[in-house]
């Protein structure tokens, strides 16, 4: 049963006239019949008596008009509540790379949270592998990956961009000098990188057994800002994004090294499942998400 003639015939059974209710609810005469002998047809029962232009209720009609104050009162009670819940709310699950989760959450979570504070983010490091995993069991709502390009039709790309990666130093480290640096040479110095397995840690171990080579790090850690810190300190050297060293390369704690034999490209990506619904909490976050893309 359409809700609309409904409320029509409530308006037609109170105005005694199909032209005033008409009149009441922006509707021309022939629609306010229409709608009235749609619900007549359905219920197979006549609702009004017409005779000499006078409208009066028939005894089906006033025991629908009854039922229908009834529903009426329940819809409008309904959409009162609805208007009330001005707060959007809900739970969205992220499945991020951990060298991006501090670095994307602290620009976009305090917004988020005064925009939304109904709004749960719960966040899910994991490699890439895994989010997939996630993502296809329905156990992530959105990934944001720092890895190869992916392109899988199963999966919708709501943003993406291209990411610089290099070796970095402390800048007195005496490798600073800016001369090219073989790789046999490179794999001979102390390293910080994080996890094996890990997205460009992953790139960088594959680029260097095709030259049979392998690094053995002093230090390992999923935190990228951490080890851009003890690099800082001249602990070691690293591979990593340049959205990690760009502050210290700014003020000149850090440098980059030509490492001419090695070039790895990572991208990070926004994606969600094709056949995933978009609610609204899930819409809110990557719309921040996409602001502030890496």
């Amino acid at each position: 049963m359409d809700i609309k003639n409904l409320v029509t015939f409530i308006h037609v059974a109170e105005l005694r006239s199909f032209t005033k209710a008409g009149d009441k609810l922006g509707y021309s005469q022939s629609t306010v019949s229409f709608q009235i002998r749609q619900l007549e047809n359905e219920l197979g029962v006549p609702l009004f008596e017409r005779i000499n232009r006078t409208v009066t209720l028939t005894e089906h009609g006033i025991r629908l008009l009854r039922s229908a104050y009834k529903i009426n009162e329940l819809l409008e009670s309904f959409q009162e509540e609805t208007k009330a819940e001005t707060k959007v709310h809900g739970r969205v699950r992220l499945a991020i790379a951990d060298s991006l989760s501090s670095e994307v959450i602290r620009r976009i979570f305090p917004e988020l949270h005064r925009k939304y504070p109904d709004i749960t983010l719960e966040c899910i490091s994991a490699g890439t592998q895994e989010m997939f995993r996630l993502l296809n069991q329905n156990e992530a709502d959105i990934v944001y990956t720092l890895d190869n390009h992916i392109y899988d039709t199963n999966y919708v790309i709501q943003q993406e961009s291209r990411i610089g990666v290099h070796f970095v130093c402390a800048a007195g480290n005496a490798l600073a000098a800016g001369d090219a640096i073989a790789l046999t040479e490179l794999v001979k110095q102390p390293f910080l990188l994080t996890e094996k397995g890990m997205s460009y840690r992953r790139m960088l171990d594959e680029k260097l057994a095709a030259h049979s080579l392998e690094i053995q790090p002093v230090f390992v850690s999923g935190n990228a800002g951490l080890i851009a810190s003890l690099v800082e300190q001249n602990a070691g050297l690293a591979l990593l994004p340049d959205y990690i060293t760009k502050p210290y390369i700014e003020k000149g704690a850090l440098c980059y090294l030509n490492v001419p034999e090695m070039e790895i490209e990572i991208w990070t990506q926004l994606l969600h499942h094709r056949e995933k619904w978009v609610s609204e909490p899930m819409r809110i976050v990557i719309d921040h998400l996409r602001r502030c893309m890496l």
